[in-house]
């Protein structure tokens, strides 16, 4: 009887035990379905808040072009989010006459990145393309601007004696060479006066006139039969500490051309060169802005310095750009409000690569916190502002492993993140998704609006050169850049518009700007 007793008693512990198990087991996965549907709610209303339907695309667009001439226009009234202004007011090439081997000079932090190439004219592409970076010894960063260009000169006669011209093709005279100065984009470039302010040399303030001036002094003194041609403002999200403050346009002399270009100018020429229909270039990288071609009357604010016709090259500065019609949500409020600049350059947060990989850090956060995405507790370097990296967010993008291998393993390289579920991981990819569909489409329609304000969506052709990191390298990006545009356009209007890669590579632009014609001929 005892036996039976037990048994019984032991019995009834076992089915309690295993009850209590069950229940658990059956509270943890009512948990972990809500913590899962919370996850989902948050992705749809994100993705709701992210759409770009191509009526929103049109609103963003025409936005764009009042705001184009509203910064344009001589009037004190308008009202703009944009500042643009003209950056070059010089004929562009044609790609026929531009014959020759040309040199360029890019000074940046602390390198200098000599170029040279050959053009063939007749739309030919470049040829014997040398690039070459030296880096700038620490007793030249502490000593005068004129040691700097002796610097420059000297390491110029080197590349220039390593890629020589043919004697057949050495010019008589002085040839030009494309100068450019390398700018960190933190907000703090002013324009205004006509200074350049190079933060990491000691000599850290001259004029522009006496750049150009010191610097033929330190060509002629070594023997080069080279002469500054172009100054270049480069500007890009790395946060190089060289700053630029410029006048807008001016001229040297009639042999040397002096004027205030973004680097995206040197693209633009490239595109010139290979295509006379070229009439925009977009950079898409780190940062981003735009540059395109118009009519000196387009400028009304600067029409007593401009030429009385011919074209010029307007710089958008187009990061700056904001509108209501922007779909901008709560992760780039946040996003925002914490940066160095709150309140500026809203649509460079939402579309370039400084700022897209941080906004699916964000929205991750928000699933680890509220929804628990990523187990009970936050992951420590998931909370590490900017630490997810565009390319590390292409990567997780553009994985088509059946697992989703490539989205663990950044996961857990950059956020020490484990054991994560196939489906968290597709999730992880959604967001990326959702916000570079949004980044991409909207600068499709801001591409769109460049085309429209010059008058040539209905009947003209237009080639925009894209450059940039995120253009070439992301895929997915590229694509729904181009199905935005076409969306927009529908079929009869989107052959107008050719989107394609830039020619000749980085840092070529000075040389197409060398080899443009001069005003006189």
């Amino acid at each position: 009887m005892k036996q039976q007793v037990a048994l019984a008693a032991v019995t009834t512990t076992a089915a309690t035990v295993m009850a209590v198990v069950a229940l658990v087991r059956q509270y943890w996965k009512a948990k972990q379905d809500r913590q899962w549907g919370k996850c989902q709610r948050i992705l749809r209303k994100f993705s709701r808040d992210c759409s770009t339907p191509v009526p929103k695309l049109w609103q963003v667009a025409n936005a764009m072009v009042s705001d184009m001439g509203a910064s344009l226009s001589s009037s004190d009234e308008a009202t703009s989010s944009l500042n643009m202004f003209v950056s070059y007011a010089s004929p562009l090439p044609t790609g026929i006459n531009e014959k020759g081997m040309y040199y360029g000079v890019n000074l940046r932090q602390t390198k200098i990145l000599m170029v040279c190439g050959m053009l063939q004219g007749k739309n030919q592409p470049i040829s014997d393309l040398y690039v070459d970076e030296v880096p700038i010894p620490s007793s030249v960063m502490i000593g005068t601007s004129q040691e700097l260009y002796d610097y420059i000169a000297a390491e110029l006669v080197k590349f220039v004696s390593a890629h020589p011209e043919k004697d057949d093709e050495a010019p008589a005279n002085d040839k030009k060479l494309g100068f450019t100065v390398s700018s960190g984009d933190d907000q703090s470039t002013a324009i205004s006066g006509s200074n350049i302010k190079l933060k990491n040399f000691a000599a850290d303030t001259t004029g522009v006139k006496d750049l150009i001036t010191g610097m033929n002094r330190a060509l002629e003194k070594h023997g080069l039969k080279l002469r500054v041609h172009a100054l270049v403002s480069i500007f890009t999200c790395l946060h190089y500490s060289i700053k630029i403050v410029y006048k807008r346009h001016f001229r040297v002399d009639s042999d040397s051309r002096i004027e205030q270009v973004d680097d995206i100018v040197g693209n633009l020429a490239g595109g010139r060169y290979y295509d006379k229909d070229c009439v925009a270039a977009i950079t898409l990288g780190m940062g981003t802005n735009a540059a395109y071609v118009d009519t000196t009357q387009s400028a009304p604010r600067w029409h007593d310095s401009l030429p009385k016709k011919g074209e010029i090259v307007v710089c958008m500065e187009w990061g700056n750009f904001n509108t209501c019609h922007l779909p901008i949500t709560q992760y780039d409020t946040s996003l925002d409000a914490a940066s160095s600049n709150p309140g500026h350059r809203i649509f460079e947060k939402m579309i370039s690569g400084m700022y897209l990989g941080e906004i699916v850090r964000r929205v991750l956060v928000r699933m680890a916190q509220e929804a628990a995405l990523f187990g009970q507790s936050v992951p420590p370097k998931l909370l590490i502002p900017y630490l997810l990296r565009s390319p590390d967010m292409a990567a997780m993008h553009q994985d088509t492993s059946e697992d989703r291998e490539v989205v663990h393993e950044k996961l857990k390289e950059i956020f020490g993140i484990t054991n994560l579920t196939t489906m968290a991981r597709e999730l992880v990819a959604e967001v990326c998704d959702i916000v570079t569909e949004r980044g991409a489409r909207l600068a499709g329609a801001g591409t769109v609006a460049i085309v429209k304000k010059l008058g040539r969506i209905a009947n003209r052709r237009s080639v925009i050169i894209m450059e940039g990191g995120l253009y070439e390298h992301y895929r997915i990006f590229r694509n729904y850049l181009h199905s935005g545009v076409w969306e927009m356009l529908g079929n009869e209007l989107s052959d107008n518009i050719v989107v394609e890669h830039s020619h000749g590579g980085a840092g070529t632009g000075p040389l197409f700007l060398a080899a443009s014609p001069t005003p006189d001929s």
